[in-house]
């Protein structure tokens, strides 16, 4: 079992910056792809980035590429999404999420098995 705490959301300005933190706990950590995902309501949980449990391999929505940066610490058991020049429609609940113990990456949410709580980010133009 693996336990995901988001962080890092809140309100920024169109154009402004955040870096969404997920802490790991439970079972290794370090051997498990991440994702990072977002809600609004009434849609469905919209694939953001992955990265593998290396670090090595990068994957992001076409929406975000450019903007955001995915990347890990092992030795802190973290993920980080770092968020640049953000738009309006970015604003979401963001989530982060976990592949099983060394599992490829993957851009669909159905294959991630451990997920965390969610963190908001709102955008005003």
């Amino acid at each position: 079992q693996v336990q995901l705490v988001e962080s890092g959301g809140g309100l920024v300005q169109a154009g402004g910056s955040l870096r969404l933190s997920c802490a790991a706990s439970g079972r290794t950590f370090s051997r498990n792809a991440m994702g990072w995902f977002r809600q609004t309501p009434g849609k469905e949980r919209e694939f953001v980035a992955t990265i593998s449990w290396s670090g090595g391999s990068t994957y992001y929505a076409d929406s975000v590429k450019g903007r955001f940066t995915i990347s890990r610490d092992n030795a802190k058991n973290t993920v980080y999404l770092q968020m640049n020049s953000l738009k309006p429609e970015d604003a979401a609940v963001y989530y982060c999420a976990a592949r099983p113990n060394i599992a490829a990456l993957s851009t669909r949410a159905r294959d991630h098995d451990y997920w965390g709580q969610g963190t908001q980010v709102t955008v005003s133009s």
